[in-house]
């Protein structure tokens, strides 16, 4: 059963129903996971979803912030959620489909702005989350899983604009790195978008703060795909559809894909 997944921090779900509707008019894909959705479930705008074919959803929310959700043309069941570090926020949703692979879609913090625990709080819920993340994957080995979602994290050097430059700022930090790097591990976790592209500057988010976002390419890799080794041969066809950062009032994250043929 080949399948094409696509993730994206959409920023506001309800603000940016038109960009996801354009995204599965114009891409298709069978699966679209969604993280800052921002809005409690019961006012995600399904309808406008399901004309499109995409009739299954998982999701979790909360009103204003975070909020996950998984849309899907194939049949889904809703696989539960964990509330790691204990924050109380709708940071992660699962879903399983018909041949028995889970799908994991993350909204990890961002962090805030001081890699310092002691100085900032969110620092702290960063670290923790992933560190919760890990031993969860230590406990029980996932199999026949996906792991997606905006990570918050550009792990490699070729995942930021400057590597040396960007060192002391969240989210390409050398401890934010190795915690990443720790829970990826501990699943035995393939980072297939690297696996598929693993030449080359690549990016999929872009702050809102430059002028002209395309030209000065001040980008990082925040958002991921991961399979288990057991499903990850299968995988291919990854890439950014970079193209979606510059739409009308777009989001600061572009949708990263992949294809499984499962």
């Amino acid at each position: 059963m080949p399948f094409t997944l696509a993730t994206w921090n959409i920023n506001s779900v309800r603000l940016r129903e038109a960009l996801v509707v354009k995204l599965l008019q114009e891409e298709t894909p069978d699966i679209l996971c969604l993280q800052e959705c921002k809005s409690p479930v019961d006012k995600i705008p399904v309808e406008a979803f399901q004309a499109l074919g995409y009739t299954h959803m998982v999701a979790r929310g909360q009103k204003g912030y975070n909020g996950v959700a998984i849309l899907s043309k194939l049949p889904m069941q809703d696989a539960g959620h964990h509330d790691f570090a204990s924050l109380g926020h709708a940071r992660h949703v699962v879903g399983r489909l018909e041949n028995g692979v889970t799908i994991h879609n993350h909204y990890i913090p961002a962090g805030g702005d001081v890699p310092d625990r002691e100085q900032n709080e969110k620092f702290g819920q960063k670290l923790d989350y992933l560190t919760e993340l890990r031993d969860a994957f230590h406990a029980t080995k996932p199999e026949k899983a996906i792991l997606v979602g905006d990570l918050n994290i550009a792990p490699e050097e070729d995942d930021v604009w400057d590597h040396k430059k960007l060192l002391k700022v969240v989210s390409h930090t050398p401890i934010e790195v190795a915690h990443l790097k720790d829970t990826q591990d501990a699943g035995k976790w393939v980072d297939v978008t690297r696996r598929d592209i693993p030449d080359g500057k690549l990016y999929s988010w872009w702050s809102y703060r430059a002028r002209d976002w395309d030209a000065a390419d001040k980008g990082r890799r925040l958002d991921h795909i991961w399979a288990t080794p057991d499903i990850s041969n299968a995988v291919h066809g990854s890439r950014i559809l970079r193209t979606a950062r510059g739409w009308e009032k777009p989001s600061d994250h572009a949708p990263v894909f992949a294809t499984f043929d499962l």
